[in-house]
């Protein structure tokens, strides 16, 4: 669950960005994946603002915002989603054969 919970989050953080593109001093946010805490316990995703130093050199929308990580990143939210849910719904299927057998 942590990992649909991380990666929706961070397809909203790449939803905002590609949205405010073209906002004059916006500052892009980038997501980060941590480890929840007891380790072993799942994912996080913490959001800071992106460094802008390295955007300016891409010359592209007036807020730094690179089009192209951003689909990138989206892409990625979006992959780590379904496999997070694949993940769940194996696990599901799992438990309903394990209690069927006990029955």
């Amino acid at each position: 669950m942590t990992g649909l919970q991380a990666n929706a989050k961070g397809l909203g953080v790449e939803a905002h960005n590609t949205a405010n593109m073209n906002t004059d001093n916006f500052v892009p946010q980038v997501g980060n994946f941590n480890e929840a805490r007891p380790a072993g316990t799942g994912v996080t995703l913490s959001i800071a603002a992106r460094d802008l130093s390295a955007a300016e050199n891409v010359g592209s929308a007036p807020s730094g915002t690179d089009p192209a990580t951003s689909i990138t990143n989206s892409l990625v939210y979006k992959a780590g989603f379904d496999l997070s849910a694949k993940l769940i719904q194996a696990a599901d299927e799992r438990l309903g054969t394990l209690i069927d057998i006990r029955a």
